[in-house]
């Protein structure tokens, strides 16, 4: 009984199912969550625009918060990666916001959407895209020339290499926040009663407030990095 209710508790979970074109499709805990965030994140995005839209002489807390947001996101992209930054701001700001939110939805009882590969290699996916293609779009076909780098034998490495970009982005995603639910699962299946008082409230500010914030940090820097890399 207690490795089922562990189980249950970090695995996901299908809620019903339906079908479509002769296949049968799953609404899982993911995908509750997800909508949630994404909708979060709307409904924030439509806000604030109002506020931003119809500023005031005395700003408010809600505008407070978002202008001091909107300026350490700003900073951090300007920080990373200089004057070609700019027009990366808007992407960066938005995955920070999508995997932080995603990250601490075990605080409020959601299985977190980024223990699930499937999201956490679309991101890996996403920013290999706008690696190469800016860099393509900056350096044409010589964007290709450093696979031949420093000498021609090393073209299986270097392609190796960069397909090598959005696995490990996506897995060190996935496996962090993944460990976390895992071991939160496991203290409330296997842990007595009187241990679940109190105790798991650190074990969630840790693995899902600390560390998340951490790993969207970490994924943040590590897209900028790579994509200022091939851009110079």
């Amino acid at each position: 009984m207690a490795v089922a209710a562990a189980d249950n508790s970090f695995m996901i979970r299908g809620l019903f199912s339906y079908r479509l074109f002769g296949q049968t499709f799953w609404i899982t805990t993911t995908h509750v969550a997800l909508l949630l965030v994404v909708l979060l994140l709307t409904i924030f995005a439509w806000a604030a625009g109002r506020t931003l839209k119809r500023p005031s002489n005395v700003p408010g807390t809600f505008q407070n918060v978002v202008e001091l947001a909107v300026e350490k996101l700003d900073q951090m992209v300007d920080g990373s990666m200089g004057v070609s930054g700019g027009k990366f701001r808007n992407y960066i700001g938005t995955i920070f916001l999508f995997i932080l939110l995603c990250n601490i939805c075990g605080i409020f009882g959601l299985r977190s959407p980024t223990a699930d590969y499937g999201i956490t290699l679309l991101l890996g996916l996403v920013t290999f895209f706008l690696i190469h293609f800016n860099g393509v779009r900056r350096h044409r076909i010589s964007h290709f020339a450093g696979w031949f780098q420093p000498i021609w034998l090393l073209f299986p490495i270097n392609v190796i290499g960069d397909l090598a970009v959005p696995l490990s982005l996506s897995l060190r995603l996935f496996g962090n926040v993944m460990s976390g639910t895992v071991m939160i699962g496991l203290w409330y299946g296997l842990m007595p009663w009187f241990a679940k008082l109190g105790i798991p409230a650190f074990l969630h500010a840790y693995f899902d407030l600390f560390s998340g914030a951490i790993q969207t940090y970490v994924f943040c820097m590590l897209t900028m990095v790579y994509i200022r890399d091939k851009m110079e």
